[in-house]
């Protein structure tokens, strides 16, 4: 065999024993008259010791080796005499009697160690390499835990893991599909999925019940942290269950992987909050709860004394930073700045500081008296020294957006988004539709499936824009982890959702006939939600991107820098499909 142990896995009480590892080579030093080779696999590292005094041949031979030779050495395990309190193999080492060389390596293009000084892009082109490294390695370890776990659950509640089609129709509603050609369907193309949606509820009409599945996704949309082009969720549906059967099952999924994953006891329940609050006071459908800093909405205090800044505005909201007021006016200065970058797009940004003495100095003080600063000052509940940071602006929505990229930043400066700090909360009580400016008509703000609110229903003739959605969004710290929503299992109200987006019925049936048509055969009431896998495993692991939790992730691209793809196709293939390559306008 090549091995008898791990890397990892040797201690004390191992002493005296004979041993054969295989791994890689991480260094090789030569002290003397005795050469140290550290031995990595994926579960730890082992010193290995050559002493010239016991096979000066095979002692040179070790001084030899470069790093990530792959390499099978036989010892036996002793104390060390200088111990590394920092490996759990590190009471430990193996004075070798024979060394194999399985395979020499390329010297690495960067160091294969924690704190590598590989750039992103460099270790994404060497991936292979950089999945050597500990902490990537364990992000995948703590992936591969959290399904393990997910699947315990779920099977542990009556739900059956069922795969669906992978080649679909396109679904030209929300994001852009990727799509693959046809050769025997000349002409003719299938769509990979974004969801498995409307899958899941045939599922549904026919009797599974309770479906799950861990399944990859894909959406062919602008990149950012947190979305890959391809991407895997935790897809879940649910027959004869309302709103609250849903969220109470999957946030006992959730406190059940914070338990198990992080040792974390999550209180429940967890709480809810409408979207309208959510926006009213946080600006974010996905609002972090780890710090306070409520939107308090200041038009009754600051308008109609001459600034007109204020005066001219839709909307005035500040935020109070408790403890702030010792920031320097560099360091406003500064923040003022942020919000004015055209990611976030603010014109400016008032402050107050809350003195020692209770008095509030304002940088617009010449408008201001002391009275009106102290009902500025009551109406923010700030105390001595707080500082307050007000933004304003003639668009409501937009403005609250930039006030919480604002709180977001001071609540990053303040310490306050501890990463080992989790706060949860569902935001209920969706929108039913968002207008498009682009496409001059309502839109379904989650998918065209959603159920209304039962209360709603009326205004879908009368004032559609006001409905409400059966819809609903897990946030932790401020990142969505998960959304569903109890779907339409009437095809006379699908239908009707199909005309109030636009649809023609001719164009409905096209699209969806399939599924409204099986409603006709005894669709139960349904309803389900899906988790972002990527999502759960890099707020589990700390990170701030979505990218080291995936083996072979694309970059900001949408490039995968390892395989070089996408590329073109040769024109023999083009051929087979009926494609011609259009030639691209100069920019």
């Amino acid at each position: 065999m090549y091995r008898t142990n791990t890397c990892g896995e040797l201690r004390l009480a191992d002493a005296g024993k004979k041993v054969t590892l295989a791994g890689w080579v991480q260094r090789a030093r030569k002290m003397g008259g005795m050469t140290f080779v550290d031995v990595r696999d994926r579960y730890g590292i082992t010193q290995v010791v050559f002493n010239v005094e016991n096979d000066a041949a095979l002692c040179e031979a070790a001084s030899h080796l470069g790093r990530e030779y792959v390499v099978q050495v036989t010892g036996t395990v002793a104390e060390r005499t200088s111990k590394n309190p920092n490996l759990p193999t590190g009471d430990i080492e193996i004075i070798a009697d024979s060394l194999n060389i399985l395979n020499a390596s390329c010297v690495p293009p960067f160091t294969i160690e924690d704190d590598t000084d590989g750039g992103d892009d460099l270790r994404m082109k060497f991936r292979y390499l950089d999945l050597r490294r500990a902490p990537v390695r364990r992000n995948l370890e703590l992936r591969h835990k959290m399904t393990m776990e997910v699947r315990r659950y779920l099977d542990s509640k009556g739900f059956l893991e069922i795969e669906t089609p992978m080649l679909v129709g396109s679904t030209p509603e929300g994001a852009r599909d990727f799509v693959v050609p046809s050769r025997m369907n000349q002409g003719q193309f299938y769509a990979l999925p974004q969801s498995p949606q409307t899958l899941k509820q045939l599922l549904m009409v026919s009797g599974m019940d309770r479906y799950f599945q861990i399944v990859k996704c894909f959406r062919d949309e602008d990149l950012r942290a947190d979305r890959q082009p391809e991407f895997t969720q935790i897809d879940c549906e649910m027959s004869f269950v309302d709103q609250d059967d849903v969220i109470n099952l999957f946030e006992g999924m959730a406190v059940h992987l914070f338990k198990e994953l992080r040792g974390v006891d999550l209180p429940v329940p967890f709480p809810r909050m409408p979207w309208a609050d959510a926006m009213k006071y946080y600006g974010s459908d996905k609002p972090d709860l780890r710090f306070d800093m409520r939107f308090v909405e200041l038009m009754d205090v600051l308008k109609g004394y001459g600034f007109s800044v204020f005066d001219n505005a839709a909307y005035i909201g500040g935020i109070c930073a408790k403890g702030a007021a010792s920031y320097t006016r560099k360091q406003i200065d500064a923040l003022t700045d942020y919000v004015k970058r055209p990611q976030i797009g603010a014109k400016g940004m008032v402050y107050a500081r809350v003195e020692a003495d209770g008095n509030v100095k304002s940088s617009v003080d010449k408008f201001y008296s002391q009275e009106t600063l102290q009902k500025l000052r009551e109406a923010m509940d700030a105390q001595p020294g707080d500082l307050i940071l007000i933004l304003s602006g003639d668009d409501i929505m937009k403005t609250r957006k930039q006030l919480c990229e604002l709180r977001l930043e001071m609540g990053r400066q303040l310490g306050l988004r501890d990463k080992n700090k989790f706060a949860c909360l569902w935001v209920v009580d969706f929108p039913m539709f968002e207008w498009s400016d682009e496409e001059q008509r309502l839109m379904a703000m989650h998918h065209p499936f959603t159920h209304p609110k039962d209360e709603d229903i009326p205004m879908l003739d009368t004032d559609p824009a006001a409905v409400r959605a059966d819809a609903y969004d897990m946030v932790v710290n401020g990142v969505e982890v998960g959304g569903g929503s109890i779907r339409i299992h009437d095809s006379a109200l699908q239908s009707k959702m199909f005309e109030i987006l636009g649809f023609t019925p001719e164009k409905a049936q096209e699209q969806f006939g399939f599924l409204m048509n099986a409603f006709t055969y005894g669709a139960p009431p349904h309803g389900g939600l899906a988790y972002g896998l990527d999502r759960w495993v890099s707020l589990f692991a700390g990170l701030d991107s979505i990218r080291d939790c995936i083996a072979f992730p694309k970059n900001n691209s949408g490039r995968d820098v390892m395989l070089d793809a996408p590329a073109p196709l040769d024109a023999k293939q083009l051929d087979e499909l009926s494609i011609a390559i259009m030639p691209q306008p100069e920019k």
